[in-house]
């Protein structure tokens, strides 16, 4: 089967993304397309015109990420106009944080409801991020004053599936090797907004503030420009002897031996619709800590995710409640991840392109 895949938007975990679906589905000849991950709002709104005259060749089926503006693109480019469709939703535009203006959000919004119409199959990373996806277009169209077909909403619940992102084997190789000497914690997001780095700050001065002995990594970020809460926390730590990693390692292989020696994988995010970092992290035996909101509820077990707060203080001193009884020892059984793993998601993913094009081929679920 040949398999046009386009990445409209192609950041770090998108790249994560389609760099496994050609790994481990060998069979399928990909021809894949990508686009830089930088100006978000051009990228979005203008990546059906950049593709608009691209020599695309001959496809079975289209495999894009949502940031793909399909409807556009089948419309611009004749060479896609009748080619079966996959839509994968790495995130949605309803529950994204944002403080840009409300039609901003709008334009997006209908745009990624027109993507998802123009495809034969749409997938979400997580039942999260689908939930959020179709309540928040049934909100929308509601609120529209008429033209709105009866049933679009429905229409695109059945074409839907949950397909998390899998994790790669490098995720369950090698024997957790936890320190006896000190209590890891790793905190591996973005150095960015959505990823809390004040409620960070504000669980490291809790935890400083009680005695609680622990070294914590701060990963994910660039030391040259970081983020001003997540330096003063790194700052914190550093005077109190407590830093660990700081920034990006050098190598994923580093950065995966960090995950395997540490005890807790620690989440203060405001904005996650899947968590790979989490994941990942628990696929090498971390215990997670994180908040009782986002996808976290659909896999971290619920005696290990702390009460989420508007109260910033409120909130640390749950979590640094929870991480000082997971240092005691609490007893919670806590998955793996293994269900997520390629060798076992793989099977699904092909199945998922065949639909698509069967679809296409007997009942035109594309007509509304």
């Amino acid at each position: 089967m040949r398999v046009l895949l386009l990445s409209a938007y192609d950041a770090r975990s998108h790249r994560y993304w389609r760099e496994g679906v050609v790994a481990h589905l060998p069979e399928f000849d990909f021809e894949v397309h990508t686009l830089p991950a930088r100006f978000f709002s051009w990228r979005f709104r203008g990546n059906s015109l950049t593709w608009a005259d691209a020599d695309f060749g001959e496809h079975d089926v289209i495999l894009a990420t949502s940031m793909t503006d399909l409807s556009a693109l089948r419309g611009l480019n004749r060479r896609v106009a009748a080619t079966p469709a996959v839509l994968y939703f790495h995130e949605n535009q309803f529950a994204y944080p944002s403080d840009e203006p409300a039609a901003h959000l709008v334009d997006r919004q209908v745009t990624s409801i027109y993507g998802a119409l123009a495809a034969e199959r749409i997938a979400f990373n997580s039942d999260y991020n689908r939930h959020t996806f179709l309540d928040g277009a049934r909100a929308l169209l509601k609120r529209l004053p008429d033209g709105v077909p009866k049933g679009t909403v429905d229409r695109l619940a059945a074409r839907s599936t949950v397909l998390p992102v899998p994790l790669g084997e490098e995720c369950f190789a090698g024997a957790k090797r936890r320190s006896t000497d000190t209590f890891d914690i790793v905190w591996n997001h973005r150095w960015e907004a959505d990823k809390g780095p004040a409620r960070l700050l504000a669980v490291v001065a809790a935890l400083l503030g009680r005695g609680t002995p622990f070294r914590m990594h701060l990963l994910g970020g660039d030391v040259t420009r970081p983020h001003p809460e997540i330096e003063r926390a790194a700052a914190l730590l550093r005077e109190r002897g407590c830093l660990g990693h700081y920034g990006q390692l050098p190598q994923r292989d580093d950065y995966l031996e960090c995950l395997r020696t540490s005890h807790v994988v620690l989440s203060t995010t405001l904005h996650e619709f899947q968590g790979l970092a989490v994941q990942e992290a628990m696929a090498l035996g971390c215990i997670p800590v994180v908040p009782n909101r986002l996808a976290y509820p659909g896999y971290v077990p619920e005696a290990l995710r702390y009460a989420g707060s508007d109260d910033v203080a409120l909130e640390a001193s749950a979590a640094a409640d929870l991480i000082d009884r997971v240092a005691r020892g609490v007893d919670v059984q806590c998955d793996l991840m293994k269900d997520v793993a390629w060798p076992v998601m793989a099977q699904r993913y092909r199945d998922l392109l065949v639909d698509a094009v069967s679809a296409r081929g007997s009942s035109q679920p594309n007509s509304l």
